[in-house]
């Protein structure tokens, strides 16, 4: 089978479409699936757009969803909507865009939504990307060779040194972590992971969440993280694939191209 992989669209459609069309994904006629490694939405302007296409994508079996930070987060907000309304705006919902998603989705403005709340929340249970897209999102995916996540395997993790860095170690039986475990995976840094040597025994690792300049530039060395030389291209070593290219920063989505 041959898996054309990305991480992190965030709603950045047209910049997908550019992608994978340049790596053959659209052309390709042979056993191919997508797989997305989480956080779909978010920042882009195209949530719709982005929708249809995974819908789409779903009913012809080609695509393998992970599920993301962003999709835990768009869950979380929709479920305490009334906490947040009052003051949404100071939110880290509405700073990372999680809420601009949901008018896009729902098609309602933000004064639609404090005086049709309830109206609000039931829309949004009924667009494909509640009840059928993030219900159908996997923590992980393996294949002979390869496992596709989030941020990393759940780890434990140990605080060591004055400055209490982080080291992380792979839980032998990650397969079968909580969901509260696999929550907080999501959030971690993998090439930080990577870097403590929390690694699966003859697998590589394929990751997103992350930017990968941090890689290039704080394990490599070879450029700064946000300046001008930044590298967002894919950080590739023994054991680890971060694809993450900070899409709304620098307008590129990394393809992994792999036939295991």
């Amino acid at each position: 089978m041959r898996y054309y992989v990305v991480a992190d669209p965030h709603g950045f459609y047209d910049e997908l479409i550019s992608a994978l069309t340049e790596k053959g994904f659209f052309s390709d006629t042979g056993p191919r699936k997508l797989i997305i490694c989480g956080d779909l939405f978010d920042r882009g302007e195209k949530a719709m757009e982005l929708q249809e296409l995974i819908i789409s994508l779903m009913e012809r079996d080609e695509v393998i969803l992970i599920r993301g930070n962003h999709e835990d987060l768009f869950v979380e907000m929709i479920e305490n909507l009334e906490v947040y309304l009052n003051y949404i705006k100071y939110t880290h919902h509405y700073q990372n865009g999680t809420y601009g998603t949901a008018l896009a989705l729902s098609g309602m403005s933000e004064e639609d939504v404090e005086r049709y709340t309830e109206r609000f929340k039931n829309t949004i249970y009924r667009t494909p990307y509640y009840s059928k897209i993030i219900p159908s999102m996997v923590n992980y995916f393996e294949t002979e060779h390869y496992i596709f996540v989030h941020g990393w395997i759940p780890c434990r993790i140990v605080r060591v040194g004055l400055d209490e860095r982080k080291r992380f170690f792979a839980m032998s039986n990650w397969r079968n972590a909580t969901p509260k475990e696999w929550r907080d995976a999501r959030w971690y840094n993998g090439m930080d992971a990577w870097k403590s040597g929390a690694l699966e025994n003859k697998k590589t690792i394929v990751c997103g969440h992350f930017h990968t300049s941090w890689g290039h530039s704080t394990i490599d060395g070879n450029c700064s993280e946000w300046g001008e030389d930044a590298d967002f291209s894919p950080f590739i070593h023994d054991g680890i694939i971060a694809l993450d290219a900070c899409t709304a920063r620098t307008g590129k989505i990394n393809v992994l191209v792999i036939d295991d």
